[in-house]
């Protein structure tokens, strides 16, 4: 009993020591390098590192003189127990020495002792004649201990020794994880659209850009204001495959096989169909002289869709 607790102290001895040792290291690195930051020189640099492996070095031997110190302690105990216990403890010792490996580790990790035997552990307190024990405590308690306490030394170790991330440093790298990731999904949906939830843009750059990709793709047919050649004339509000910006988003992308037009989705993006639908909306009342004569039937919103009635004057002289 008196040798595992000899044991249990000196290994808090060395892991106090290890921890003291690790934090002088720290301190003398931190002090060396702000040196080394000011001269900016090989001397400092070469010191910092010097501080680091002699703290390293004093620690080891540290640690090996006091093992060595141990196992001389626990002779010394040893042979002054068979002295007061004569040579039954001898024969004790040497049965304990003939167990299976696994049984004498759970004996030195609980430090069992038997019930016939409690009386050697008994301690000379007596409170209204409850007795205690003088028993090692549970091992599970003692693992947790030892798990924290070395846990302590690798956190001080890497965070404040080697340099490793701060809280503050580690939210800053995720943000920017998450800032890249957020911008490569808007990247894959820059050209997508909610055919469902279409509504005419009336931005004038988005105007000037669809009237760019109707004079390069459409005026064949349509002409240039409109009016209407081989296909519909644009600017009245009869339509044969319906008006508003969802219909003529769908016409022009989908295109009229039957009758000539091209599915323009082969050779334009959604967004661009979407830029020169909203720009043939424009279109609608402006009369150009020798229009074509309607087609189709007249649009009527549904109930609930607001009808477009884009400011033709201010569109034409945003984009002129």
């Amino acid at each position: 009993m008196k040798k595992n607790k000899l044991k249990k102290q000196l290994f808090i001895t060395i892991l106090a020591l290890l921890s003291s040792s690790m934090v002088f290291a720290q301190q003398a690195s931190a002090g060396a390098t702000t040196t080394a930051q000011a001269d900016n020189g090989f001397y400092n640099s070469f010191l910092a590192n010097g501080l680091i492996v002699f703290a390293g070095l004093t620690m080891l031997g540290a640690v090996l003189a006091l093992f060595h110190l141990l196992n001389m302690m626990i002779k010394v105990q040893q042979i002054k127990i068979y002295q007061e216990q004569g040579i039954e403890a001898f024969v004790e010792e040497v049965q304990k020495a003939k167990d299976p490996w696994w049984k004498r580790q759970y004996k030195a990790w609980t430090n069992v002792v038997p019930v016939e035997k409690e009386d050697s552990v008994m301690l000379d307190h007596n409170y209204d004649g409850i007795r205690e024990l003088d028993n090692s405590l549970p091992p599970w308690w003692v693992a947790m201990f030892i798990i924290t306490v070395v846990f302590s030394v690798v956190f001080l170790g890497y965070y404040h020794v080697l340099g490793g991330q701060s809280q503050k440093e580690e939210y800053e790298a995720a943000m920017k994880v998450a800032e890249e990731s957020k911008a490569a999904f808007a990247a894959t949906q820059a050209n997508k659209i909610d055919e469902e939830n279409l509504e005419a843009s009336t931005d004038p750059q988005d105007l000037a850009i669809g009237k760019t990709i109707y004079s390069t793709n459409c005026v064949a047919c349509h002409l240039a204001n409109g009016e209407g050649s081989v296909g519909p004339n644009l600017t009245d509000e009869f339509w044969i495959h319906g008006g508003g910006i969802k219909n003529v988003y769908k016409t022009v992308k989908n295109g009229v096989p039957e009758k000539g037009m091209i599915a323009w989705s082969a050779q334009l993006k959604p967004t661009d169909i979407y830029k020169v639908s909203s720009y043939i909306l424009t279109l609608q009342g402006t009369n150009p002289p020798n229009a074509k004569a309607p087609q189709g039937v007249k649009y009527v919103p549904d109930e609930g869709e607001e009808e477009d009635d884009t400011d033709v004057d201010s569109a034409d002289k945003s984009m002129n």
